[in-house]
């Protein structure tokens, strides 16, 4: 297959990149030190760490126009995040320079400029905190741990809305306009397919005849949406050719100028948004039927009301579509369900929360930064279960317990039936991040009180979008009802951006069928690892000791296939360790898939996991007993020799390591 230069956007040529090519463990380690020959070649990198080249231009723009000399900017959606931000930087600045001249610039379009009138439906508002140089890894912090942050969409677009001078800076009742500058250094890199792949149009519900000299393809028909999905075979996604390392097809994945300009111009009517946010949340809900599949180009009204979900996909009766809350992206739904928290329960709001399993570092963060703190447990394992039974038995009291299911990178399973039930009895909310899982291979709704998901991974699966969800239990109507109101007051439905949501609705059309080929092409690769000598432990929803744990939440371990419902798998996420470091450098090195952060691609993504995200704590990784050296890898559609044979020649390299 065609490499992936280091620092190219995966899938390359793609503007709005979710991943960046580290195709060496050298190169891992030198992003992580901050190593120029590394750094510099970088266009791009995983959107909350890696602030994207069009809303640093963006941010550089409004810091030039409103702030002093020197000064810089991050982007947030709305006023309210800019303002979290703030107290944020005013909490943990260490210094008064942190403090000085620190300002918010809150743009909105110009009421009085008739050129303004066509896009004040798409909400196109856009909050910069201002800042010294000083203050700006406090920001960046922010940042990081919230997603509060803008899209690289979201900044693109209202950038060319500031250099036509039609926003208005409405902070602190200041009413100047943007004044049209000239149009950003940074532009966006033209849209192209992955390497071994055709390029290819959105659906025809998107599109309209082109005009000859568009540069892009004739259109071709639109796939038919209400029907079910054949599965893959023989290298194919649905009949669309998969790459091993890009997405599927012909007909859903090219970002094109075309495309955008002609549905995200002046005439776009927000129904079209609008329709295109509910088909994700029924997505999401599983209430997606061939009735219910509506076409965005013909439907122009909101359902009557919100439909429920069949009760035995989650096990529950009544999932509605307005339980279900769309975010920027995974780690703000975590985010906002630990701030809903805390403003539905202010007579907890004092009491530390609980992080249960091996951290993803920013669930961590969130939970001792913004809140009474946190008490940790690494294993997420039955002693732990003990451990804080003891606590609340002795009367010691919590607002929540986070954990994901299963967990970021050792795929372990916490005892939701047994955390479910200390909940009940000692009053604390549960929050189940189920993106590894997926809920189209497990059902832990019924276990929690708040599951979110980070929908950029495999229910978009092609890597150009960022996104999130939450979702409520009202099975749990006291603590629902609370959250419900807090919700209604906080919940900002503008913080998604309406390009992204469109983006997010097509790639997902497909998210069922293409987790099942996942579920059965992870069995493949996990066979080649069991076989491998060189492979010391291989970490797997099936294989791990906690397996129980999952078979109690997996669709179709218990009355859900007697329904007729599909039957859930073990997933796309995988991590394995060998017996020497060199052997898992050469591995890594010599292994033929896209290789560089996030998971759940249509493609197989490699990476050395702990390096890339625990470099500064890899003694402590260890003392939880995950490998400093383990590598990660979330599989894709690709054919299913293929993927064998990649493997095998990867763990011969890793066999022929001296040691």
């Amino acid at each position: 297959m065609p490499s992936i230069g280091l620092g190219e956007s995966i899938p390359p040529d793609t503007a709005h990149a979710v991943s960046v090519s580290l195709p060496t463990w050298k190169a891992n380690v030198g992003y992580e030190e901050g190593e120029s020959w590394v750094v510099s070649k970088m266009v791009t990198g995983y959107p909350r760490f890696f602030i994207h080249n069009l809303i640093k231009a963006f941010a550089a723009s409004v810091a030039g126009r409103f702030g002093q000399p020197g000064q810089t900017s991050i982007l947030f959606p709305s006023s309210a995040a800019a303002e979290r931000c703030k107290e944020f930087i005013e909490k943990y600045a260490t210094d008064a320079a942190q403090l000085k001249d620190l300002t918010i610039v809150h743009l909105v379009l110009d009421s009085s400029n008739p050129e303004a009138a066509s896009f004040r439906s798409l909400a196109p508002t856009i909050s910069a905190v201002v800042m010294n140089a000083e203050t700006f890894p406090l920001g960046k912090q922010y940042w990081q741990h919230s997603g509060d942050g803008v899209s690289s969409r979201r900044a693109e677009y209202c950038h060319k809305l500031f250099t036509e001078g039609l926003l208005v800076n409405v902070s602190n009742g200041n009413t100047a306009s943007a004044a049209p500058t000239p149009a950003p250094a940074v532009a966006s890199p033209a849209p192209a397919a992955v390497p071994g792949m055709k390029p290819f149009r959105g659906p025809k519900r998107y599109r309209r005849p082109m005009s000859s000299n568009d540069n892009t393809l004739a259109p071709t028909a639109a796939p038919n949406a209400t029907a079910s999905p054949t599965p893959a075979t023989n290298g194919h996604s649905n009949g669309r050719p998969v790459s091993p390392n890009g997405g599927a097809g012909d007909e859903d994945e090219e970002e094109t100028a075309r495309f955008l300009e002609e549905r995200f111009g002046r005439n776009l009517d927000l129904s079209f948004v609008r329709r295109a946010k509910s088909a994700i949340l029924r997505r999401i809900t599983g209430a997606m039927t061939a009735d219910n599949d509506v076409d965005l180009e013909q439907s122009r009204s909101p359902p009557a009301e919100s439909p429920a979900a069949d009760s035995n996909f989650r096990g529950v009766s009544d999932v509605h579509e307005d339980d279900v809350y769309l975010f920027p992206c995974g780690m703000n739904a975590i985010f906002n369900a630990h701030r809903f928290l805390l403003r539905a329960r202010p007579d907890k709001a004092h009491l530390k929360s609980i992080n249960f399993g091996f951290p993803y570092v920013d669930t961590l963060k969130i939970l001792q930064k913004f809140g009474a703190g946190c008490l940790f447990y690494g294993h997420a394992s039955e002693a732990d279960l003990d451990d804080l039974e003891k606590h609340l038995k002795e009367g010691e009291r919590f607002l929540g317990l986070f954990c994901e299911f299963p967990g970021n990178p050792m795929l372990t399973c916490p005892n939701l039936v047994r955390i479910r039930k200390l909940a009940d009895e000692y009053g604390f909310a549960v929050v189940v991040d189920e993106t590894i899982g997926t809920f189209a291979n497990i059902n832990v709704l019924p276990y929690a009180d708040i599951v979110v998901s980070s929908l950029t991974k495999i229910f978009s699966g092609d890597c150009n979008v960022m996104g999130g969800s939450l979702v409520l239990n009202r099975h749990q109507k006291a603590l629902y009802t609370m959250l419900k109101e807090v919700a209604a007051a906080e919940y900002d439905p503008n913080s998604y951006w309406p390009e992204d949501a469109i983006f997010m609705e097509r790639n997902s059309r497909d998210f069922a069928t293409r987790v099942d080929r996942i579920n059965a092409n992870a069995q493949t690769i996990c066979d080649v690892l069991l076989a491998s000598p060189v492979v010391k432990q291989l970490n797997y929803p099936k294989y791990v000791p906690s397996r129980a744990n999952y078979e109690a939440c997996r669709i179709g371990a218990s009355a859900d296939s007697a329904h007729g419902h599909r039957v859930g798998g073990y997933g796309g996420l995988l991590s394995f360790s060998f017996h020497h470091k060199a052997q898992a450098i050469a591995f890594y090195d010599a292994v033929e898939t896209a290789k560089g952060p996030s998971l759940g691609t249509n493609f197989t993504l490699t990476s050395p996991y702990v390096v890339l995200a625990h470099y500064q704590e890899l003694d402590w990784c260890a003392d939880l007993g995950v490998d400093p050296d383990l590598i990660r890898v979330s599989v894709g559609l690709e054919e299913e020799n293929a993927l064998r044979e990649c493997f095998e020649t990867a763990l011969a390299a890793a066999a022929a390591v001296a040691v």
